[in-house]
């Protein structure tokens, strides 16, 4: 393999791993990261067979077949609204967001809490490694629009604080 310039690429196959486990983890289908001139894409072919499965049970089917979910979920209504919000925090990064510091612990955030500029408000893990969420500004939380251990994408509305 070589790099843009024609030399010799060095491919991490540990990152390469990670970033398929992190595909099967969050049900995407690709991940791309850049660390300098080096880039690595992991992309997941679905089957066409798989994709076209009736969401519905057949007729004649003796048990309801399961639902597969979509890659990419159309954005709710409100998560659309959120987007343009002047308060929305939005996640910097794909990966999986935690409310708390640890399971059981109280939430960093609930709605109507004051938090002050630089606060961490959530964590998003990515890549076995966990980072803060800070509020940009002081104000008041409106609403946590995520829910506990679930996947983001990048620039998904997690928080609003006003």
């Amino acid at each position: 393999m070589t790099d843009k310039n024609g030399s010799a690429m060095q491919v991490d196959p540990d990152l390469v791993r990670q970033l398929a486990t992190l595909l099967d983890d969050t049900r995407l289908t690709e991940i791309e990261v850049q660390d300098g001139d080096r880039r690595i894409r992991v992309v997941r072919n679905i089957p066409a067979a798989v994709q076209a499965l009736p969401a519905a049970p057949v007729a004649a089917a003796p048990t309801p077949a399961p639902a597969i979910p979509a890659a990419t979920p159309a954005p709710a209504p409100v998560e659309a609204a959120a987007a343009d919000h002047p308060g929305a925090v939005k996640s910097p990064m794909v990966g999986t967001v935690y409310l708390a510091a640890e399971p059981g612990a109280r939430p960093f955030v609930q709605p109507g809490d004051r938090v002050a500029a630089g606060a961490t408000l959530l964590i998003v893990e990515a890549m076995k490694v966990m980072n803060p969420i800070v509020s940009p500004r002081a104000g008041t939380v409106q609403a946590v629009l995520v829910d506990n251990a679930q996947p983001v994408e990048y620039d998904q509305p997690l928080v609003i604080v006003e």
